[in-house]
């Protein structure tokens, strides 16, 4: 596979640049929140639809990889003065190829989002550990920082990346 091109949606969208440096992918990764929700770059979502922890397919590497699944939100407060970058949603630890996130350890909780500013981001990565029981967490998911969790647990550069869209829903679009 090759490196992301500039007309990539990670690149349009700036999470390439913002969140990460550009890398090569080379996993397939599938996120669905249920049946009809399954994630798109750059789609939008609501925040109802997301609500509950989604599932998450790991195509590639072998039964011997393990993989480190991150969730965030890189537009704290809002997308327009994102100072309080980034906030962590979910981190789920020693996903072995070819499965699910379910076969992992989820070390930080699925936390629904919960944008009140502007149309967030919410991205999910996948890293190729090194080996089994080798990540450690951090301790607030506040201040989160994708880079530095990355070289702190020396993950190198994603191997999948996928991002939706949401902002806060009226009640009018509850209906």
């Amino acid at each position: 596979m090759a490196r992301l091109t500039s007309d990539h949606p990670l690149v349009i969208g700036r999470v390439v640049g913002d969140v990460v440096d550009s890398f090569v992918p080379s996993v397939n990764m599938c996120v669905i929140y249920t049946s009809s929700n399954q994630v798109y770059n750059g789609h939008e979502l609501f925040p109802s639809s997301v609500s509950v922890k989604p599932r998450v397919d790991v195509h590639g590497g072998d039964m011997r990889s393990f993989f480190t699944l991150i969730m965030t939100d890189p537009d704290v407060p809002g997308p327009s003065d994102p100072y309080l970058r980034e906030h962590l949603h979910l981190i789920v630890t020693d996903i072995p190829g070819t499965t699910d996130s379910t076969f992992g350890k989820e070390r930080v909780s699925y936390e629904m989002t919960r944008p009140n500013i502007g149309i967030h981001r919410f991205v999910f990565f996948l890293f190729q550990q090194k080996g089994r029981q080798t990540v450690s967490c951090p301790s607030s998911r506040d201040g989160f920082n994708s880079r530095a969790f990355a070289c702190e647990n020396e993950l190198g550069l994603p191997v999948a990346a996928i991002f939706f869209n949401c902002q806060r829903e009226t009640a009018a679009r509850r209906r």
